[in-house]
C-alpha cells in the first residue's frame, strides 16, 4: 500500500479540513464550544481515519478505517446543512459537491481494496 500523503483522497480530505477550518472561523462565537467544535473534529477524523488505515497491516482493517472515514463525511455533511440552516453561511454548494468528491473516492478506494483481497 502506497503512503497516506500519496492517496489523493487523503489530499483532497485535508484540503476540505482546511476550508472548514476557514468557513467556521465567521461562525458566531457562541457556537465554538458546539457545532464549530463538532465540524472540526468531524472534518478532522477523515484524513486522520484514511492515514490509520494505511498505516494497518491488513486491507480489511484498511476497509474498515475507510468506512470510519465515510461516517465521518456523512456527519460533516450534516452539520454543514445544519448550519445553512440557522443562516451561518449562505452557499454550501461547494462544501456538499468536495464530500460528494471525497465518498467517491473513498468507495473507489473501498472496492480496488476488496478485489485484491478476492
Amino acid at each position: 500500500m502506497k503512503d497516506h500523503k500519496d492517496l489523493d483522497v487523503w489530499k483532497q480530505s485535508m484540503f476540505l479540513a482546511e476550508q472548514i477550518y476557514a468557513l467556521t472561523k465567521d461562525f458566531p462565537s457562541d457556537e465554538k464550544y458546539s457545532l464549530v467544535s463538532q465540524m472540526k473534529r468531524a472534518v478532522v477524523s477523515i484524513p486522520s481515519n484514511i492515514a490509520e488505515g494505511a498505516g494497518r497491516k491488513g486491507n480489511k482493517e484498511f476497509v474498515q478505517f475507510m468506512y470510519i472515514a465515510m461516517g465521518s463525511l456523512s456527519e460533516l455533511e450534516t452539520q454543514i446543512l445544519l448550519s445553512q440552516r440557522l443562516q451561518f453561511v449562505i452557499s454550501v454548494d461547494n462544501y456538499l459537491d468536495q464530500i460528494e468528491k471525497i465518498k467517491q473516492m473513498l468507495f473507489g478506494l473501498i472496492r480496488y481494496i476488496s478485489k485484491r483481497e478476492s
